[in-house]
């Protein structure tokens, strides 16, 4: 052990910590929007998820107060495992966490609201060496992760995430009915730290072809009202949801 010390002392650090410090994000302490604050929904402590502040509007700050993630999956997994294990610190897990947020499909309701039915991790491909695609070695988990917890009245749909914004005939690949990019990565933290998982999901685009910016954002005003909605249905069914059989 003396000699490894003795040997990494006589490496020198500055390159790499030149490297470093020219990179800049702000760090997760400084950042208010990813400080986790489950709210208390009928009694019962739910941590709520989003990715953008373009989907939190109005109707959801009367709401929530969501752990803001930023976008895709690495920042999803970073910003959520971070959160969770800052909870778990002080005992203050959440019952359950819900992930909501805006989607693509090509054949869903646009602006439509549905819940996961499963997520799947689309960029996953180890095929060449053998492993079904969306199958991660080493993980016993099934490329398509089913999310058994429901509300009552909220049609179903299987989602499939990656960090790719699909558009056009990227569907063409894709079996399921819609798509996002941060959905798999929170069910992934909430399955390490032993927590339920509810997806909701808006559908802002797909039908056509994304030809910029705004085409993402039309519809995510009427998104911000319906995921307000599934909110409320699912303050009226919490207790039947987390607790079946009670």
């Amino acid at each position: 052990m003396s000699d490894l010390l003795h040997l990494s002392a006589e490496i020198p650090a500055e390159p790499l910590a030149a490297g470093l410090g020219a990179l800049r994000p702000v760090r997760l302490d400084a950042r208010p929007d990813a400080q986790p604050h489950p709210d208390l929904i009928a009694g019962h402590r739910i941590l709520f998820v989003m990715a953008a502040p373009e989907e939190y509007g109005p109707a959801l700050r009367q709401r929530i107060t969501p752990l803001m993630t930023g976008i895709g999956p690495v920042e999803a997994a970073v910003v959520v495992s971070a959160a969770l294990a800052r909870l778990a610190a002080k005992d203050e897990l959440p019952e359950a966490i819900v992930c909501l947020g805006s989607a693509g499909s090509r054949h869903l309701e646009q602006a439509g609201v549905y819940q996961a039915s499963s997520v799947s991790y689309r960029d996953m491909d180890v095929s060449a060496l053998g492993f079904p695609a969306g199958i991660t070695p080493g993980l016993d988990l099934p490329a398509e992760v089913p999310l058994p917890f429901r509300i009552p009245g909220i049609p179903e749909a299987r989602l499939s995430s990656g960090a790719a914004i699909v558009s056009g005939a990227g569907y063409d690949p894709i079996d399921a009915d819609m798509v996002d990019m941060e959905s798999f990565a929170v069910c992934r933290a909430c399955l390490a730290f032993g927590l339920p998982m509810i997806g909701l999901r808006g559908i802002s685009d797909g039908a056509a072809p994304l030809g910029g910016y705004m085409d993402w954002t039309r519809y995510l005003a009427e998104i911000d009202g319906r995921l307000a909605q599934a909110v409320d249905k699912l303050a009226a069914s919490v207790d039947a949801i987390l607790q079946p059989g009670a």
